[in-house]
């Protein structure tokens, strides 16, 4: 029988890198392998490493808005993901930071 435990991140974030080689639009062809790089270098950067946990998600369903980036437990979604956006996303962690 598995053990249940309590997660020791205040934030887990999932970044879709699933790439359909080409066959179909995935979240890997806009380099969300970069953003997930990027993201964990913030992370580790802010000193919220064993906090905030940036982790590699598989397909979320949702390729056609892609990149996602989904951060658990808040049920937070955002899509369309660019380079560009790494700011807002880091804010909304920084949020979720001071409201604990």
């Amino acid at each position: 029988m598995p053990k249940q435990n309590e997660s020791p991140y205040i934030s887990h974030v999932f970044v879709c890198i699933n790439d359909r080689g080409g066959e179909k639009k995935s979240c890997a062809d806009n380099n969300s392998k970069l953003i997930k790089a990027k993201l964990k270098d913030i992370v580790n950067d802010r000193g919220w490493k064993g906090k905030i946990r940036i982790s590699t998600s598989g397909c979320m369903g949702v390729c056609v808005n892609g990149p996602i980036v989904m951060i658990y437990p808040q049920k937070i979604m955002f899509s369309e993901v660019s380079s560009e956006n790494i700011d807002e996303i880091v804010s909304t962690v920084e949020r979720i930071m001071t409201d604990i």
